[in-house]
Formats: C-alpha cells, sequence, structure tokens
C-alpha cells in the first residue's frame, strides 16, 4: 500500500465560487483562506503525511486586476499574522517557495518572521507558493549551479530548487485540468487528481477519499512490477 508524504494542491476556484454566489471575488478568497487552515490542521493530525505544498500566488497572477492583486497580498499577511499561533500549535514549519523579492518589504518581513519563529517545529511542513512558476525555478536552480566546474546533475539541480521534495499526490480543484507551471520537476511521477469541487467548498473528506485512492495505485515510476 502506497504511503503518502507529500501532498500538493492547486487551489482553483475561488473566484468563481463567491461570483456564483453573487459576491465579489474577494470574498472567495477570504473563503479559500479558511479552507487553508482545515487542510493543513488534518494534514498536521496524520503522521504519514510530511510535506503540504500549496499554490497561493503564481508569477503569472500579477496579470489579475490590481485592486485583486492588491487584496491578495493583504489577505497573505493578514492569514501569515493570525495563523502563526495555529501553526505553532499545530507543531507545524512554514517554509515558503518561490520568489518572494517581488512582494513589498513589509509582506516580506512577515513570511520571513513566520518561517523563522516555526524553524524548530518538527511536525508538518507547510509549503505556500509565493511569487512561484516552475519555469522560473527552474531557471533560477540553473542560474545558482551554472558555473560548476563539474557536470551537473539530476541531484544537483534537484538540490538547487526551491521545493527539493518529490510530490506524491498533486491535486487541482475547480475543474481544470492542467498543472499551470507548479512544481514540473518534482510532480514527474506525482499521482494526479483533478476535481471539479472548487476550493472554498473542498473539505477534509474530498481529500481523505483522494488518500485512498491513491494508496491502492500500482506506482511503477517507469518499471515494471
Amino acid at each position: 500500500m502506497n504511503q503518502v508524504k507529500h501532498i500538493a494542491i492547486i487551489m482553483d476556484g475561488n473566484g468563481r465560487w463567491a461570483e456564483l454566489k453573487g459576491e465579489k471575488r474577494v470574498k472567495g478568497h477570504e473563503a479559500g483562506a479558511t479552507v487553508v487552515k482545515n487542510i493543513t490542521t488534518y494534514c498536521s493530525h496524520n503522521k504519514d503525511i510530511e510535506r503540504l505544498t500549496l499554490y497561493a500566488f503564481s508569477t503569472e497572477n500579477w496579470k489579475r486586476p490590481r485592486l485583486e492583486v492588491e487584496f491578495l497580498m493583504k489577505l497573505l499577511d493578514r492569514y501569515l499574522k493570525n495563523e502563526l499561533a495555529t501553526y505553532l500549535e499545530l507543531n507545524v514549519r512554514f517554509e515558503p517557495i518561490g520568489d518572494i523579492r517581488a512582494f513589498s518589504k513589509s509582506l516580506q518581513k512577515t513570511i520571513k518572521d513566520v518561517q523563522d519563529k516555526t524553524a524548530h517545529c518538527d511536525g508538518l511542513v507547510q509549503s505556500l507558493a509565493l511569487n512561484y512558476g516552475a519555469q522560473n525555478e527552474i531557471l533560477r536552480a540553473v542560474n545558482k549551479i551554472k558555473n560548476s566546474e563539474d557536470a551537473i546533475t539530476q541531484e544537483m539541480l534537484s538540490n538547487a530548487l526551491d521545493c527539493k521534495h518529490d510530490v506524491d499526490i498533486l491535486i487541482r480543484t475547480g475543474g481544470d485540468h492542467r498543472l499551470s507551471n507548479f512544481l514540473l520537476w518534482q510532480s514527474a511521477y506525482a499521482e494526479l487528481f483533478f476535481c471539479d469541487t472548487l476550493w472554498p467548498d473542498f473539505t477534509t473528506a474530498d481529500l481523505e477519499k483522494i488518500i485512498k485512492d491513491f494508496t491502492t495505485i500500482e506506482r511503477r515510476f517507469g518499471g515494471l512490477k
């Protein structure tokens, strides 16, 4: 039976969820933040799960309307400050991935503060992908090691990435069937689960079913069994 160690989620559907309810898109993002807390709490109580990586803000999300982007920045800052106590209570270590240099100095400080204050936690690792794109991540990794005198190996490149851990389960909510530039290297042999449920409606029961289905999949990693 397969054991899940690393779950990655593309949290899609916040804006559509709000629009279907006749609300502004920002209401969907607020509802989605609550689901982040619920899913993180669930994973922290499952001792098999070591890492939870959530696609929070992509390198392409800057193309969204300015007011929506500004709201997302404020929501992220507020979420991290409010959830620090929860991280500590659940023994969850916060490790952001992505290039956060594009964010305001104050938001960068909040991100670093939460990372530093949870560094001692040795339970679940929750990573938020912030100003993250897999192609950007790979390019940055190549630039880190391009001057090496040795031939670049798979291990060298993997160790230079923001996220150095292979994904077991990759979930996308919201009905679309694409990876949208998320953890392309790490998901080479991930099991992919696409569901129509919009992120604010995604529950721990939905996640539990996906994990149960994952345990029965025959994973060959390119070989034969």
